[in-house]
């Protein structure tokens, strides 16, 4: 390689800086954040490699994105940068400008190409799944967030509903609340309107619910003034009316994934893992992804995914660091599915519970455990091998000493 590209890319410029094998700048200049602009970049590019791409490589702060994409799509090697090697970089001077900035990146890659991963693209089915995967996350969350609003404002004017209903998504839940959105309001229908009711809306078991309803809500209730009530009210079906197309929209995100998870050949190993499921098994899928030649072992998979911790020694004193520098939705699913593999193979809860009595917390003890089963995981996924509890029970003893 010959010549470094260092772009500090931004919502509305990138500032682009280039030196060659000596670090003398070659180019510095900015472009715009539109079709015109990265255009112009990639001829720049193009122009100074004089057509051979082999010669050129660009060091961003970032793999995603339009830029990272067009770059890929032009032919160029893009070497993703942690933000945080730029801000050591930059912390001898202190001083802190975009130009600055890109003309470190070229630097870093200049110096420590050798160690740097290429961004290779995924392949279109990874990419479709990934992209849904960790949306359908972000409305997960924003769903949960919704959920616990509608929770405290229930506590607030209507805590009886909440000891009949404990599922605050379910479709009778938000139907009844529609309907009866005060304590006051499901007071008036007595059994057999409430039965009706819920026939009405097509509820499963509508008798027995409207009997249990009608029971609980006849007990002495805790009760509030009126203002509260009717101000809490509207608030709970304003909350309602976000929570239901919510709902619909993660089942269809559901259907889809479910789709494109069991298009690709790779989908037969993950739903082979036990209590997987639709969701887990998707998701591992699509952050291990399909190609096999960007993980030369485990170790690097385990870095990658922030299972491991970062090693820490001075002199005499050495730790392990938690590891901020990963994938966090790697992270974050290899941990979920560390803690569903607890209720179903003895091996991984007896290797919990002694993370536990070691003084372990929680989310440390799964994280150590996720750390195992990025081991099995990988064996499976370089081998193409379905998950087998005798096979990888046998591994895991037989390399006691070398798990973290």
């Amino acid at each position: 390689m010959e010549l470094f590209v260092g772009i500090d890319w931004a919502e509305d410029n990138h500032e682009i800086c280039i030196i060659d094998t000596n670090g003398n700048v070659k180019a510095s200049f900015q472009v715009k954040n539109n079709y015109e602009g990265l255009k112009l970049l990639c001829d720049k590019l193009r122009e100074l490699a004089q057509g051979d791409l082999s010669k050129i490589g660009c060091a961003i702060e970032t793999s995603r994105g339009l830029l990272v994409n067009t770059l890929l799509a032009e032919g160029f090697n893009v070497y993703p940068i942690n933000p945080r090697e730029v801000e050591s970089r930059r912390k001898t001077s202190g001083a802190k400008t975009d130009r600055i900035d890109a003309k470190i990146l070229a630097k870093i890659l200049r110096s420590d190409f050798q160690d740097l991963k290429k961004l290779e693209p995924d392949s279109e089915t990874i990419t479709e799944l990934k992209q849904l995967t960790r949306d359908q996350n972000r409305l997960i969350q924003m769903h949960t967030a919704l959920i616990q609003q509608l929770r405290d404002c229930l506590k607030e004017y209507f805590p009886g509903i909440l000891v009949i209903f404990q599922d605050l998504s379910s479709e009778t839940l938000l139907v009844f609340l529609k309907a009866f959105p005060t304590l006051q309001d499901a007071l008036i229908p007595d059994v057999a309107q409430l039965t009706a009711f819920f026939k009405d809306n097509h509820i499963a078991q509508p008798n027995k619910l409207a009997n249990q309803i009608y029971s609980e809500l006849h007990k002495p209730q805790l009760q509030t003034r009126p203002a509260i009530i009717r101000t809490k009210s509207r608030l709970a079906t304003g909350l309602i009316g976000q929570i239901e197309p919510l709902n619909q929209l993660i089942e269809d995100y559901d259907r889809e994934i479910d789709r494109v998870f069991k298009s690709h050949s790779d989908s037969q190993i993950f739903a082979s893992l036990n209590r997987a499921g639709k969701r887990l098994a998707p998701r591992l899928l699509a952050e291990w992804g399909d190609n096999r030649e960007c993980f030369s072992s485990a170790k690097e998979v385990q870095a990658l995914a922030g299972t491991s911790p970062t090693p820490y020694q001075s002199g005499k004193i050495s730790w392990p660091h938690f590891r901020w520098s990963c994938v966090k939705d790697f992270r974050y699913v290899m941990q979920l599915y560390a803690w569903q593999s607890t209720f179903c193979e003895p091996w991984a809860l007896a290797y919990y519970k002694q993370k536990r009595s070691q003084g372990k917390k929680h989310h440390e003890a799964v994280r150590a455990l996720a750390n195992i089963w990025v081991r099995i995981i990988f064996a499976m996924w370089q081998n193409r091998q379905p998950y087998d509890q005798e096979i990888f029970v046998g591994a895991q003893k037989k390399h006691q000493k070398q798990i973290a």
